[in-house]
């Protein structure tokens, strides 16, 4: 019951801190619009937030790149009457003053991919450097099994005693005439 009351309480405060064209229901709705500032909301956003960020996947943001000035406004105005009287420098003011990026900046590269390559080499070489100073300072030398005459020796050793003959390293030796099979 407590707990019911208190919550109440909580929530009857937030609902009265949110502006009056706030989404409801949506304590982040609160700090997203103390975020934005002056700048106007143009449209519903991601999951119904005010948001600003520029995507190829969502190419229209919920709200205006830049707070509106006396020269944006002017520009808004002039913007209502016929489209042809605006210069190609007061179009692209308007555009930049909702959208910080066009599609094409933002689809070009950043290079990052340069910075991600290096670094992988960088531990690649790492790496490779532990490997070689393990096998020089840590690691003892190979026993005296694997040189060639004691495996020659120890592949004798398996035929003689006929080691898995069905379908192991003997089942390929021919003991009529002490070789290979083809």
């Amino acid at each position: 019951m407590a707990l019911r009351l208190i919550n109440n309480a909580v929530l009857r405060q937030l609902v009265s801190q949110l502006p009056r064209n706030a989404q409801v229901g949506s304590v982040a709705s609160i700090h997203t619009l103390d975020k934005i500032g002056k700048r106007e909301v143009v449209g519903y956003g991601w999951n119904g937030t005010a948001c600003y960020a520029d995507r190829v996947d969502y190419p229209m943001p919920a709200v205006r790149f830049r707070e509106p000035n006396n020269e944006i406004n002017a520009l808004r105005a002039k913007e209502q009457g016929d489209w042809k009287k605006l210069s190609p420098q007061e179009i692209k003011a308007l555009y930049r003053a909702s959208f910080c990026q066009t599609i094409a900046e933002i689809q070009a590269g950043t290079g990052e991919w340069k910075q991600h390559l290096g670094v992988s080499l960088l531990f690649t070489a790492a790496a490779i450097w532990i490997a070689i100073l393990m096998n020089l300072f840590v690691y003892d030398e190979l026993p005296v099994t694997f040189d060639e005459e004691h495996q020659k020796a120890q592949l004798k050793r398996i035929i003689d005693l006929e080691m898995n003959p069905v379908t192991g390293l003997t089942s390929k030796w021919d003991y009529e005439s002490n070789k290979w099979k083809n």
